[in-house]
C-alpha cells in the first residue's frame, strides 16, 4: 500500500479525540492572513501544522470585486483530510494573479484542526454552500465557479443536487474527483466487507465510508443523472491516481456541458498522482483553461514526478 493511500486511510485517525464531525471554520475578517506558496502538498501539510487555519496565498480577500473579464469568484473545494492552505497554497495564488476572486474554508473537520473534510459529505456541503453565500453576497457576484479536489470536486454536485448550487454554480472543475468513489486498489472495498470495520471507519472519518464503491452515499449522488443543464463541468483525472481508483472513476458520464480530460493525454511526461495533482503546472493550465475557455493556451509539458511521501 502507497503512503498517499495509508495517508488517506490513516489520517482522521490522528485526531479521534478531537473530531467534531461537521462544518468547522470558515469565519474571516475582510481580508485574512494568508500563508507563503508553496511548491508541493508536503511543504504546504508541514506549514499549515502549526497554521491550521491560515488562508492559502492570494484568497479570501473580502473586499475583492469580481472584474468584467472574470465575473465569477472561484471558490476552492478542499479533498478528504486537507485543510484549504495545505491543499491550495499554490494554485490559489496563480488564480489571483490571473485576476480572479478567490476564496476558501474549512468544513468538515473540528474547528481548529489539522484535518478537515473528514465529516458526513452532506454536513462538509452545506456548510461549503453557506460559505459560498457568503461570497455571493460579499462580491455581489451573480454565480461562482468551484474548483475542487477529490472530495471537494465530487462533493459540490450535492451542493448543485439538493442545496440550490444549480441556480449558483456556473462552472465545476474537479481535479481528481471521486465522483464514483474508490475501491483504493481492493484495500477498501475489501475493509469494508468486514463487520466492524465500516463502523470504526465512520467514526473518525465517515467520508470515507461515504467515498467507497458502492456506498449509499454515491448511489443516491449520481442517481437519475450525475450532471445538470447550465452548468459546465470539467474533470482533470491522471492515470496514476492512488487514492481514486481506478483512476476512470473520476470521470462524469458524457453529456455535452462535460469535459472529461486524461492529464497524460495532455502531456505524457507527468507523473502526478493524486496528493500531487493540485500543485501539478500542466494540471493547474487545464484549471485556467477550464475558467476561462475563450483564453485558453495549451500547458507546457514538462517532466512532473510524483509526489513521494
Amino acid at each position: 500500500m502507497g503512503a498517499t493511500t495509508r495517508r488517506w486511510l490513516t489520517a482522521a485517525a490522528a485526531t479521534v479525540a478531537a473530531l467534531v464531525l461537521g462544518a468547522g471554520t470558515g469565519h474571516a475578517a475582510e481580508r485574512e492572513p494568508t500563508g507563503p506558496v508553496q511548491p508541493n502538498i508536503l511543504t504546504a501539510a508541514l506549514y499549515s501544522l502549526g497554521a491550521p487555519t491560515i488562508a492559502p496565498p492570494g484568497a479570501n480577500d473580502w473586499n475583492c470585486r469580481p472584474s468584467e473579464r472574470h465575473p465569477n469568484p472561484v471558490l476552492l473545494s478542499n479533498g478528504t483530510t486537507a485543510n484549504a492552505y495545505e491543499n491550495w497554497a499554490n494554485l490559489s495564488q496563480k488564480l489571483a494573479n490571473a485576476g480572479y476572486c478567490v476564496f476558501a474554508g474549512n468544513f468538515g473537520g473540528a474547528p481548529g484542526s489539522f484535518l478537515q473534510t473528514v465529516g458526513p459529505i452532506a454536513d462538509t456541503t452545506k456548510a461549503l454552500a453557506a460559505f459560498g453565500e457568503r461570497i455571493l453576497a460579499a462580491t455581489g457576484a451573480a454565480k461562482l465557479d468551484v474548483v475542487g479536489h477529490s472530495q471537494g470536486g465530487m462533493n459540490v454536485r450535492y451542493w448543485i443536487k439538493y442545496l440550490g448550487g444549480a441556480d449558483k454554480i456556473s462552472r465545476l472543475v474537479g481535479l481528481s474527483p471521486s465522483n464514483h468513489g474508490t475501491d483504493l486498489f481492493g484495500l477498501l472495498s475489501t475493509l469494508e466487507m468486514i463487520p466492524g470495520v465500516p463502523a470504526a471507519l465512520g467514526t473518525v472519518c465517515q467520508a470515507c465510508n461515504e467515498q467507497a464503491v458502492g456506498s449509499d452515499f454515491l448511489a443516491d449522488l449520481n442517481a437519475g443523472g450525475e450532471t445538470v443543464p447550465g452548468i459546465q463541468y470539467t474533470v482533470i483525472q491522471t492515470r496514476y491516481d492512488d487514492v481514486v481508483t481506478p483512476y476512470t472513476s473520476a470521470f462524469l458520464e458524457a453529456a455535452p456541458n462535460v469535459k472529461n480530460i486524461l492529464l497524460q493525454n495532455v502531456c505524457g511526461l507527468d507523473f502526478t498522482d493524486h496528493l500531487g495533482i493540485t500543485y501539478d503546472p500542466v494540471a493547474q493550465g487545464l484549471v485556467l483553461n477550464a475558467l476561462d475557455p475563450a483564453h485558453a493556451k495549451t500547458p507546457p509539458c514538462v517532466f512532473v514526478p510524483p509526489v513521494i511521501g
